[in-house]
Parts: C-alpha cells; structure tokens; sequence
C-alpha cells in the first residue's frame, strides 16, 4: 500500500515555521543562563533552515543568501533581545507572540522577492515597505544588544558594521533583486554600515541611555537606507530628501535635548 504524499502549501510552511520558532524562543527561557548564547545560535541556524525550506521552491542562487539574511537576523535580534526582558511569562509571551508574527510577515515578504526577480509582481512595493520596516525593526534589536553591554568605543564601532553590513546588503539588494551582489550595492553597502558605525563610536562617548542609543542608530539607518534605496530605483526627489533628513533631525534634537549632560 503506497503511502499518499502530503502536499503543503508555501503559506501553511510560512505558519508551520513560525509557529515552531515561537515555541523554541519560548522554550529557551526554560534553559540555564549559562547557555542562553548557545541557545540563541542554534535557534539562528534553525531559522535559517525552516525559512530555506518554506521558501526553497521560488530560491535560486544569490537568493539563498540574500533572501534568507533579514528572517536568520530577525531571530538572531529577537533572541538576543529576549534576555534583555524581565524573567516572566507575563513580559515574553506577548514577545514571542509578536515575533511570529514578525517572522510570517517576514517569510511572505521574502516570498514576493523571491518571485518579483523572476516576474513583475503587484505586492512588490508593499514587500519593500514591510521589509525596510522590520530591517529597521531587526536593527534596533541588535543595536540595543550591542549597547547593552557597555562595551569599549571601537568593540562598539566593529560589532555595530558587522550586524549593519548584512542588512544593507539585503535591504539595497531587494530594490533590484539582481542575480548576483553588484560591486554598486556592496560599495554603498559597506559605506552606510560605516556611517552607522562611526555612530555608534560617537555615541559611545554620550551619556545617552541604551535605548536612546540604539533609536539614535536606527534612525541613521532610516535616512541612508532609505535615500540609497530611492536613489536606486531612481525615484530621489528633493521632497523626498527633506522628508528623511526632516525625521533624522527631529530624532537627533529630541535624544540631545532628552540627555543628561551634567555629572
């Protein structure tokens, strides 16, 4: 007697692999202290193969990389995140609620990406606008972490170009969505991860809270993401130019104007 093959849709492994990766970060609270990092990798990995195999059938090539980078970060951020929280179930259930919603929104963005390279999609522009929404969202996490431990200004500086690198090079790939990294979008990649990392060295030396630290590199993060991807896709207007160095200054006032100077 054959056995009849199961058939699942791309949207059911979308639920299947969130739904499995909420119950591991939930499941990591369960663990000892002394092995949370540990913890924390393996659920990295884990995310980077539940996404390879929801999204595998519409993957080829550079994809594997740069469509499989912002959901392995997003965890990576979460997690990390995670331990930054009050040890209670009352604190994390609504955090890992939300992050697997997070991660299916994450999955069906990457999904357009993926078949917008190989054909004009409609739900592009709203796959854009969601991805620079949780790459920006994936980037606080991982700042406000980096922050956190009170590290020397250049540890600051390294580990800050080292999260930001990947991310750019994923959010400027997907305006595009090339067959391969141009040498344009690695340039302009490592240019703005250093930008954000000459922040975080300045703010190093701030007497800025960490999370007005991390909203402070986020924020540098919107404006050059943003005004490079519009220069990309050749829709840099002037209007558009103002409008983001408007909210990069307004930020910038509001976390100077909110800092503790005095000793």
């Amino acid at each position: 007697m054959k056995l009849k093959k199961i058939d699942i849709s791309k949207r059911q492994k979308f639920i299947i692999s969130a739904a499995l990766l909420s119950a591991s970060l939930l499941t990591i609270q369960l663990t000892n202290v002394s092995w949370r990092y540990q913890a924390i990798f393996g659920l990295t990995i884990l995310t980077y193969l539940l996404s390879a195999w929801s999204l595998r059938e519409g993957v080829s090539g550079i994809e594997w990389l740069t469509v499989l980078i912002l959901p392995t970060l997003f965890t990576a951020g979460v997690g990390l995140f995670y331990f930054l929280l009050p040890a209670s179930w009352l604190a994390r259930l609504p955090v890992a609620a939300l992050y697997g919603l997070g991660l299916y929104a994450l999955l069906l963005t990457e999904n357009i990406f993926s078949v917008a390279a190989i054909r004009n999609i409609q739900l592009l522009r709203s796959a854009h606008a969601v991805g620079f929404l949780l790459t920006l969202l994936t980037a606080f996490f991982l700042y406000d972490t980096i922050l956190s431990f009170r590290l020397p200004f250049w540890l600051n500086f390294v580990f800050v170009f080292l999260v930001s690198l990947p991310l750019f090079i994923q959010g400027l790939w997907s305006v595009k969505l090339e067959e391969k990294i141009s040498g344009q979008i690695w340039f302009y990649s490592l240019a703005l991860s250093l930008i954000v990392a000459e922040g975080a060295l300045a703010l190093s030396f701030w007497p800025v809270t960490v999370s007005a630290g991390s909203l402070a590199l986020i924020t540098i993060m919107y404006v050059v993401l943003g005004l490079t991807q519009h220069y990309l896709s050749q829709r840099l207007f002037k209007r558009t130019i103002n409008e983001y160095l408007t909210v990069g200054i307004i930020v910038l006032l509001v976390i100077i104007l909110t800092t503790h100077w005095g000793g």
